[in-house]
């Protein structure tokens, strides 16, 4: 990327759309409700063929305290600050307002490239209002409809000759959440890499402090926080190289998820894109980590967003916060451990982890879990150990014989990874009854060392390859002729 282009305005006149736009896809969430955008998501863009990184920012609004909208603010201002270009823009069909005035004296004092659009200015309602905004004072504006592509080529002859300074400065760090892990990938562990992070989704309740881990984890205020429930909305990612304990590094993405409330209590529109966006991170993600207050900890959704984890073959580690603040750790791991055992049957065996997003504590541990669950939802098994393990499981416990049919499983075979999948040659596979698939799926995981990663199990007939089977004997032809015909005696 040759430069950064931060979008920065007044909230609802556009920046998402035309971060959308810019982008390619629809990662931003868009409204008509003001305020949408809290947190400032990066893309990589594309405009004809220029390549650079967007920044699509939250709102700016005339607020400088503690609050949620002075805290937006803040998170905005510091955009501008690293951004190389801002573009600013206004609703041409509402014209120039007091607040957009005060924007246009602080956008000159922070950074040196401010590009103005007036967006919205398809037809004649947005005339009046492009033609005001020549009086903020920041050159000449570019009419702009983000919502249908109107003035991209002006901006693209305002962006270029930038481009061509920037041309020195590439800037690796383009965080995007729509990379999919492809189950077509050569069959074999992944290695992350630059190209292709290990990408981590970090998803639970509103107020569970899912933003807040993530900050600790980069170390800097890059996403906002703060006492109210349910400041995320849309599913944003960071990039982040972890030191591994072996000195590797090992480059990341980690997906802020917004919180996820029960189905019957999400009823507007904004929180049911927030939730959808969230499962869509769930299911591009690699590692879900699923983070629990350990004042209530194991609720309904926290039980449903881990079964769906599961259910989408995701690796899947238990994170549980606010750990600073209980009196009685011991007596409580042990109380986790057991309700984890009990209500997550299907999870068997993944790591459990207390950490405090607040003070750090326990962040490396949280990274030993995380890379060890890869490296189990990557783990291969040849075939030669996986049929010696089938003759041992079948001497142990053979297959039931249902309606008096014998059930014959022949060999076992690894087919995938992530997460590992198994096919089991045998024979009537539609009588063998689910305990026994499970009992086959217990002793791979224990066997194989295996805990807590998602096994999909299949039972294939293999048929039988008898040409001769239920094929009746002809006697044809000349040998019938010297067969002596029984006597009537």
């Amino acid at each position: 990327m040759s430069f950064t282009l931060a979008v920065v305005g007044r909230p609802n006149v556009g920046k998402s759309t035309l971060f959308n736009r810019l982008v390619g896809k629809k990662l931003a969430l868009v409204d008509d409700q003001p305020g949408v955008t809290r947190d400032l998501r990066e893309g990589a863009a594309r405009l004809v063929d220029l390549r650079f990184t967007v920044i699509d920012s939250a709102g700016l609004e005339d607020a400088t305290d503690d609050s949620l909208q002075g805290r937006m603010r803040r998170l905005t201002e510091r955009a501008v600050e690293m951004a190389d270009v801002c573009l600013f823009m206004i609703d041409a069909r509402v014209g120039v307002t007091p607040t957009d005035i005060v924007f246009a004296d602080i956008l000159r004092k922070k950074n040196a490239n401010v590009i103005l659009a007036a967006n919205k200015s398809e037809g004649r309602a947005g005339e009046a209002g492009y033609l005001e905004a020549f009086s903020l004072g920041l050159g000449e504006p570019i009419r702009l409809s983000a919502e249908h592509g109107e003035g991209m080529d002006e901006l693209y002859d305002f962006l270029m000759p930038l481009s061509d300074a920037f041309d020195e400065r590439a800037k690796e760090d383009s965080p995007d959440i729509d990379v999919d892990v492809g189950e077509d990938d050569e069959d074999a562990p992944r290695v992350p890499t630059q190209e292709k992070p290990l990408q981590i989704a970090v998803c639970g309740r509103p107020n569970a402090g899912k933003s807040t881990l993530i900050n600790k984890i980069i170390g800097e205020e890059r996403l906002l926080t703060g006492p109210e429930a349910g400041i995320t909305r849309d599913a944003i990612s960071v990039r982040q190289d972890w030191a591994g304990t072996d000195g590797v590094t090992v480059p990341m993405r980690i997906f802020d998820t917004a919180g996820m409330r029960r189905k019957a209590k999400v009823q507007e529109k904004l929180e049911k894109l927030s939730v959808s966006d969230g499962l869509r991170a769930v299911k591009f993600a690699e590692v879900v980590v699923i983070l629990l207050d350990v004042e209530i900890p194991f609720e309904q959704q926290d039980l449903r967003l881990a079964d769906l984890a599961e259910r989408e073959g995701r690796a899947v580690v238990i994170a549980v916060n606010k750990w600073d603040v209980e009196t009685e750790k011991q007596d409580k791991l042990k109380e986790l451990k057991e309700e984890f055992a009990r209500l997550l049957p299907q999870l068997k065996g993944a790591p459990l982890v207390t950490v405090s997003a607040k003070t750090g504590k326990g962040l490396d541990r949280l990274q030993e879990a995380i890379m060890r669950a890869h490296e189990v939802w990557n783990r291969r098994i040849t075939t030669a150990h996986l049929n010696r393990w089938l003759t041992g499981m079948l001497e142990q416990h053979p297959p039931p014989a249902p309606g008096g049919r014998r059930i014959k499983m022949r060999y076992a075979t690894q087919v995938k990874t992530r997460p590992p999948g198994f096919v089991v040659m045998s024979s009537f596979p539609e009588l063998v009854p689910a305990s026994y698939s499970r009992y086959l799926v217990n002793g791979l995981r224990e066997d194989f060392d295996m805990p807590g990663t998602p096994i999909r199990l299949t039972l294939r007939d293999q048929g039988d390859k008898n040409p001769f089977k239920n094929k009746k004997k002809k006697q044809t032809g000349r040998l019938s002729k010297h067969i002596k015909k029984p006597s009537g005696d």
